[in-house]
């Protein structure tokens, strides 16, 4: 063998393919992994239980409410009958707790009416199409809120730049910049305190049931803050339907299994790699609690969002998150 040099032409072979373009290394794990705590608690929320199920639930309820009726109806009677006194005293108490819980059930009843208000104002304002439609709508904003103190200053603003305004849409973004524009400041800040909130308690708390309980409490009470923050004012039932319909839409379009993603342009994927584990399931967890809030924003606000208002998730996320875990010094 000679030790000259050789000589290869590779002008006629083909073009050697890029790392970039190569497929993605599957993820083996992702199917047999357990979910994170607020994709868990999502799907605790979103799940809706079958007709039969709902059947079973009523029928038991009934069952149970018409025993403990006849039960206490019994007792009382019979104790009326024994010793007066302390029976009429303990049917008193009887009749005040069944009026309490008609009030309790009234107070329900006027928080999904009021939620239903929140929805047909968001549906008007998705129609509008003139100048007399938006002038209509924000006639009836304006009376929505009319007994918010801390919106009179905006509303007395609103009403002097209102005559000013000639056109449909521009008249909608005058509402939005006066009167929502505050309670969107307002609905963030709970927003990305309750990311926070799960986030800490998951980089914090090794126990994957705390994790979930805690982002599954902390959702139910952010969406219901932000609920009362723009006019809804839920109860209890109602919250708890406000917050399996935001849920059940984040679940359906797939955007609670994805986090993750919010996380490289806030910290950078180099320190996101060198996160721990409970570190970095907290902070998915916190992106994934602000997704669900802006989530709650859009559903609870009585107007949709223009392009000029619509939150920025990431930005939220990144605004959340700055104080659990600040960015790698380069």
């Amino acid at each position: 063998m000679s030790g000259k040099p050789v000589l290869f032409d590779l002008e006629d072979e083909a073009q050697a393919p890029r790392v970039s373009d190569a497929p993605p290394v599957p993820d083996l794990a992702a199917g047999g992994g357990q979910p994170l705590a607020m994709e868990q608690a999502a799907r605790i929320a979103a799940r809706r239980p079958s007709r039969l199920a709902r059947w079973f639930w009523l029928l038991l309820a009934a069952l149970f409410g018409a025993m403990a009726s006849v039960a206490a109806w019994d007792f009382a009677a019979g104790l009326i009958l024994r010793f007066p006194v302390l029976g009429w005293t303990i049917s008193i108490g009887m009749a005040v707790l069944v009026l309490m819980a008609s009030l309790m059930g009234l107070r329900e009843l006027a928080a999904l009416s009021r939620l239903r208000r929140v929805d047909a104002l968001r549906q008007q304002a998705s129609d509008t199409e003139d100048l007399a439609a938006a002038q209509a709508y924000t006639a009836r904003l304006v009376a929505f809120y009319k007994r918010r103190e801390d919106l009179i200053w905006n509303q007395a603003r609103l009403a002097e730049r209102q005559a000013e305004v000639m056109d449909g849409d521009a008249l909608l973004l005058l509402v939005e910049d006066e009167l929502l524009a505050p309670l969107d400041a307002l609905a963030l800040r709970e927003v990305e305190a309750a990311a926070r909130q799960v986030a800490t308690v998951t980089a914090l708390v090794p126990m994957a049931l705390a994790d979930v309980l805690t982002a599954l409490v902390s959702s139910l009470r952010m969406i219901r803050r932000v609920a009362a923050i723009y006019g809804g004012r839920p109860g209890y039932f109602s919250s708890w339907r406000l917050t399996r319909t935001v849920l059940a839409h984040l679940a359906a379009t797939g955007a609670v299994a994805a986090g993750d993603d919010l996380l490289e342009p806030v910290l950078g994927g180099s320190v996101l790699s060198k996160l721990s584990r409970r570190f970095g399931e907290g902070l998915v967890n916190g992106a994934l609690s602000a997704r669900v809030g802006i989530a709650a924003m859009e559903v609870c606000r009585p107007m949709p969002f223009s392009p000029q208002h619509k939150p920025s998730t990431r930005r939220a996320v990144q605004r959340a998150l700055t104080g659990v875990f600040a960015k790698e010094k380069k």
